[in-house]
């Protein structure tokens, strides 16, 4: 069973990018952490069993750091991202 991408993501969602509430808008940032790191997890797995070349999944272990990082960026952070009068946490 494939696993739906881009649930409640703001690809999906025209406000997505701006949200009026705090707390859903880092909700969806901490879902969107744990599903990184778990994508990390199974990079690791490809590259034990050796369905990746070490180097290609340094490379992509690597680029899910960098986006880990602007996320808990954005968690700490959310007011920029949020509408103008949005209700904080």
């Amino acid at each position: 069973m494939r696993k739906k991408l881009w649930t409640n993501s703001w690809v999906s969602d025209p406000e997505g990018r701006k949200r009026r509430y705090e707390a859903s808008f880092v909700s969806k940032l901490s879902d969107a952490e744990a599903e990184a790191a778990e994508t990390q997890v199974w990079l690791e797995f490809a590259i034990k069993c050796g369905y990746l070349l070490n180097e290609t999944g340094q490379e992509l272990l690597s680029n899910y750091d960098n986006i880990l990082g602007k996320i808990v960026s954005l968690i700490n952070d959310p007011l920029p991202w949020l509408l103008p009068g949005a209700k904080q946490r």
